[in-house]
């Protein structure tokens, strides 16, 4: 049994066919071929699939495709407009915040919402912010200078 999924993903109206238990990170990566979202851990641990639905960061491994139905999704991919870095991303390349780049399309995605609704965070902030975020090559020093370059650099 299938049943037929309809989700903006990257400002694209996508339609497919998937079985009712199809992850939103399976429907990415093997429905859409967006391979830019990560799973590390299938436990909802690590953070390296995270998206923003509708405008708020979600680890795509913890929900279904169907309860996306009719949702905006944005994925790393969609992040980058007219072959420029988001901000957030160029302050990632800045600042040196990934070594074997696994986490870091999560790490940047997560750091762009927090950006979004905080402007201007602490490092403290940005740490507990991140904590749903695991990077197994740095001690996050970069990353959390990386997040708060590019918070600043995304508030103008």
């Amino acid at each position: 049994m299938t049943i037929s999924v309809t989700i903006t993903v990257n400002g694209q109206q996508e339609t497919r066919d998937v079985e009712p238990r199809t992850l939103l990170v399976q429907f990415l990566r093997e429905h859409l071929q967006l391979t830019g979202t990560h799973v590390g851990c299938d436990t909802s641990q690590c953070g390296a699939c995270v998206v923003h639905i509708d405008g708020k960061s979600v680890k795509s491994c913890t929900i279904l495709a169907a309860q996306a139905q009719g949702a905006k999704v944005i994925t790393i991919e969609g992040l980058a407009q007219d072959g420029k870095l988001h901000p957030m991303q160029e302050a990632f390349r800045e600042h040196h915040a990934l070594q074997c780049g696994f986490c870091t399309p999560g790490m940047i995605m997560s750091a762009v919402d927090l950006a979004q609704r905080n402007p201007n965070p602490s490092e403290e902030t940005v740490r507990h912010e991140l904590e749903g975020n695991l990077c197994r090559c740095t001690g996050y020093h970069n990353i959390v200078k990386a997040v708060m370059a590019g918070a600043q650099a995304m508030r103008g």
